[in-house]
């Protein structure tokens, strides 16, 4: 029987964190955590993307297991490819949070991502999606963003940057939504109280685990609540300085195989030539 590990629960962002920029993982990364879920661990993806983007992703990897996506709003089975969870934005109080946001910086661009398995991004003219190997449709006009439930909204100003972005957003909105900054181009207002640890924990119990056995791993303030819940939160070498300042450690960067650096350490007997094992990848859940 093997022993129990330091970290029963892997907790991983996506973006500039597990995957390279080309969206891609690399076989050490990979053959890093096949050894971690061969050892006993669990590896839970925890993402800003929605469902939809991140199931063709679980498919190809070989996941079964659970997801936590949409920043904290989704809980996605991949085996049974459906939403055990999720929490919708109320589209009248997004359009409200929008004009306030505007009438503190002035015009933004916004896009959504709708809620469900199948849900759509749509994005108004103007908006120039951050990460463009993500599929999305364009609309004519804002009014057609609303037109089904959703459960986020993305935003871009054409002169702010991001962290500007986000800091007036936070102060236009108030209590209307949670405003968050996911990565390069992407600040976000998601339902009011939800952030990825509300996701996170909500997927722990249902694994029978807690904050102790967890250690989390991202890059961009939105990690932050989830750092905050974990044991121990890992930041990239290219993560955001407001999540280096609330990290225990700090590894190299998505490029450079940050995680597996760190569950070579966890998990002894790893190193860069340890083989893949057959169907495990991104979200597994292998309880």
């Amino acid at each position: 029987m093997n022993p129990r590990t330091a970290y029963a629960l892997i907790a991983t962002d996506l973006d500039g964190t597990l995957l390279r920029g080309d969206d891609t993982l690399s076989d050490r990364s990979r053959a890093a955590l096949a050894r971690a879920v061969d050892e006993g661990a669990r590896h839970l993806v925890v993402t800003g993307r929605p469902a939809p983007r991140v199931r063709p992703l679980l498919e190809e990897l070989g996941g079964e297991g659970l997801a936590v996506c949409g920043q904290g709003a989704q809980l996605y089975d991949a085996g049974a490819e459906r939403l055990l969870w999720s929490v919708t934005l109320d589209r009248e109080l997004a359009e409200t949070a929008l004009g306030k946001i505007e009438a503190e910086v002035g015009q933004v661009y916004a896009a959504v991502d709708q809620d469900g398995v199948d849900g759509l991004t749509l994005i108004e003219p103007g908006y120039l999606m951050p990460h463009p190997t993500l599929p999305a449709v364009r609309v004519l006009r804002r009014d057609d963003l609303w037109c089904e439930p959703i459960s986020k909204v993305l935003l871009r100003h054409p002169t702010l940057s991001d962290d500007e972005l986000a800091a007036a957003a936070r102060g236009a909105v108030g209590s209307l939504a949670t405003v968050t900054m996911s990565g390069p181009g992407t600040v976000e207002l998601q339902p009011c109280g939800i952030t990825k640890a509300t996701g996170l924990a909500l997927a722990a119990r249902h694994l029978g685990v807690g904050p102790a056995d967890t250690i989390a791993f991202g890059d961009m303030p939105n990690d932050i609540p989830m750092f905050d819940w974990a044991a121990h939160g890992v930041a990239m070498a290219n993560a955001h300085p407001e999540l280096k300042a609330v990290a225990d450690e700090v590894t190299l960067s998505n490029e450079d195989d940050g995680i597996a650096v760190v569950l070579e350490r966890l998990f002894p007997g790893m190193g860069e030539g340890v083989g893949t094992s057959a169907g495990v990848g991104v979200g597994v859940d292998a309880g």
